[in-house]
């Protein structure tokens, strides 16, 4: 096989597994080409030749997976989303192994699955592609406090940002929706493909990003504290009960969102601090990445019964 890998130097702890995976993968007539970044390197430049290769391993966070599927999209080029980022959030939802051996073998197998993509469109003419989920206000708010604490504390430094912002920004929100108008009012919004979030989590009942539309999330609460109740529920579907959401959360479905608020909001997609603020426009892209997948994820997703796709196909 000949493998092209992406590795993020900046994201994560930094702790070689990428160089494990290499060794584990490598055999008799393999072919790996490593092209590494510090974060400042525009990736397109490294993905230029992708055609000519077997898959791409993306190695770092999930903005950097994002990244290269976005770069990607519609070319039918696989990816293996390669866990090296701070939470790895796409990894845990497609029921990804984390252990540099397991995705070697799991490279192997050949499994793939495509999926929804999504794009964000800022106003200053930048667009980015995303696969869990983009956003503006408290969530962005969060992922910027984080951004100095990662490399130490990992996952938790979300949450001791959320504590540190208990009275995130209130604004009056005008959500077009596939053409419709929604005002509304709240702390943010969430533009969801992938729903579940660290320690298996997840804001919407079901966890669909496959079926070409958004799930969008208003926190229509005036303070973190309000989000309390909507948080335990949350908590409370792992064990299957799937109890309603409280008023603090609205939702709506859509293939096409523009966010707007007054006052203007952070945004941010997939962690990834864009600096911008709204409005902007998601827009989803039905099945436009092809990832690597294990056989958890092909029954998680309920394709046992079906036959998957493979890289030599």
């Amino acid at each position: 096989m000949k493998l092209l890998i992406i590795n993020n130097l900046s994201s994560g702890f930094g702790d070689g597994a990428i160089y494990d995976f290499m060794r584990s993968f490598n055999r008799d007539g393999d072919e790996i080409v490593v092209r590494s970044t510090g974060g400042a390197t525009d990736l397109r430049t490294f993905l230029h030749d992708a055609e000519h290769f077997d898959a791409v391993v993306a190695a770092g966070g999930d903005g950097t997976v994002a990244s290269v599927a976005y770069v990607l999209a519609e070319t039918g080029i696989p990816v293996l989303p390669f866990p090296a980022g701070t939470a790895n959030l796409l990894a845990s939802n497609l029921a990804s192994p984390a252990e540099p051996h397991a995705l070697a073998k799991m490279m192997r197998e050949e499994r793939l699955m495509d999926f929804d993509l999504g794009e964000i469109s800022l106003e200053d003419g930048r667009t980015y592609g995303f696969s869990l989920m983009a956003g503006a206000g408290y969530d962005a708010t969060i992922m910027e406090g984080a951004v100095a604490a990662k490399k130490l504390l990992g996952p938790m430094a979300y949450f001791t940002a959320a504590f540190s912002n208990p009275a995130p920004q209130f604004s009056q929100l005008t959500l077009t929706i596939d053409g419709e108008t929604i005002q509304t009012q709240g702390v943010g919004v969430l533009i969801i493909n992938f729903s579940k979030l660290q320690f298996d989590i997840s804001i919407t009942h079901e966890n669909r990003p496959r079926d070409g539309l958004f799930d969008v999330v208003v926190m229509n609460t005036h303070d973190a504290i309000g989000l309390i109740p909507a948080l335990l529920s949350c908590m409370l579907d792992r064990g299957g009960d799937f109890p309603a959401r409280p008023d603090a959360i609205d939702l709506y479905r859509g293939s096409e969102v523009t966010v707007m608020a007054d006052p203007p909001l952070a945004v941010q997609y997939d962690g990834e601090v864009t600096g911008a603020t709204t409005p902007f426009t998601a827009r989803l892209m039905p099945e436009a990445a092809r990832f690597i997948v294990s056989e958890d994820c092909l029954k998680l997703y309920d394709e046992e019964s079906a036959e998957p796709l493979l890289l030599d196909e």
